[in-house]
């Protein structure tokens, strides 16, 4: 690839950062703001708070550790700097997709108009386990987090050593255990939480479906406001569905090792990967009153402040 072209494509992987640190430090801020206010937070918002700080910290995490492996790409192993951002982003992608997943089941115990059972059990009492689902998924995140450790203070350690068992080079046995170890380990603990997010993302859009054809049916028309909220709800949850898919798909895909610095595709895919923690945030701004209020009268004060 041309350099300028890659030197564009960086650039625009930065700008995405920027803004998806923005929009979720703005979450985090107006629900902050509101929680010191009120002194409680309801369940929606404490996912919200949660799966913005997780956003807010991963996108600079991941943004510094790209900038200084393409700066430092020989000594980006010779250090400790490998593990220092491997815990990090490790614990903060693992507890975002388990954010991620609450929330989309939130979405559906509360809006969903399923009558079994099961589901009417979940209705009642996934609200008061809220808090405890996030310090559950914390716990997970930290037990993920060291088995990741461990294994990239192999790799530390076999670089500083370079004396590996058998007749393996180095470079082999990081390759080994990168496809035996890391690779089975990352699919296995994002996989967990993305199922439960399908689940749940798809029988919400297939409530959402039954209830606008059923209001269809009775005479509703495409222009009636409760057929317009719902075709409104259905777009934004398709949108947080592919977001969240694309994400999945390329994290297991970088987990193979497929794309390295090296590859002409690296800074494609690094947007990519940070696709959907960048844009879902001005999603759910713009899908809840009480942010998109606060960006509105933000974006007022910003208009006015530049006339004057």
């Amino acid at each position: 690839m041309h350099p300028a072209i890659s030197a564009l494509l960086m650039l625009l992987f930065v700008l995405l950062c920027f803004l998806g640190i923005l929009a979720n430090g703005f979450i985090v801020l107006v629900l902050g703001r509101d929680w010191r206010r009120r002194g409680r937070l309801l369940p929606s918002d404490m996912i919200l708070i949660s799966l913005g700080a997780s956003r807010f910290f991963l996108q600079w995490v991941g943004m510094v550790h790209d900038l200084y492996y393409f700066l430092h790409l020989e000594s980006y192993n010779r250090g400790l700097v490998r593990q220092l951002f491997g815990l990090h982003w490790d614990f903060l992608n693992s507890a975002t997709f388990w954010f991620g997943t609450w929330l989309s089941v939130l979405f559906c115990v509360k809006i969903a108009t399923f009558t079994h059972p099961t589901f009417l059990w979940l209705k009642w009492r996934f609200p008061g386990s809220v808090p405890w689902l996030l310090l559950g998924s914390l716990l997970m995140s930290s037990i993920v987090t060291l088995l990741f450790f461990w294994g990239n203070r192999a790799v530390h350690q076999g670089f500083l050593l370079r004396n590996t068992a058998g007749n393996m080079t180095y470079r082999e046995w990081n390759k080994e255990l990168e496809i035996h170890y890391f690779l089975p380990l990352k699919v296995v603990t994002l996989s967990i939480p993305y199922s439960v997010f399908l689940v749940f993302m798809m029988l919400l859009i297939n409530s959402l479906r039954r209830h606008k054809r059923t209001m269809q049916s009775n005479a509703h028309g495409l222009q009636d406001p409760s057929t317009q909220a719902h075709t409104k709800a259905l777009r934004s949850l398709v949108s947080f569905l592919v977001l969240y898919a694309l994400s999945f798909g390329s994290l297991m895909i970088t987990a193979s090792g497929y794309f390295s610095l090296r590859s002409d595709w690296y800074w494609p895919w690094q947007i990519l990967i940070f696709l959907c923690t960048s844009v879902h945030p001005f999603i759910l701004i713009f899908s809840n009153l009480r942010l998109r209020g606060v960006f509105r009268q933000l974006l007022l004060w910003a208009r006015g402040f530049w006339v004057a």
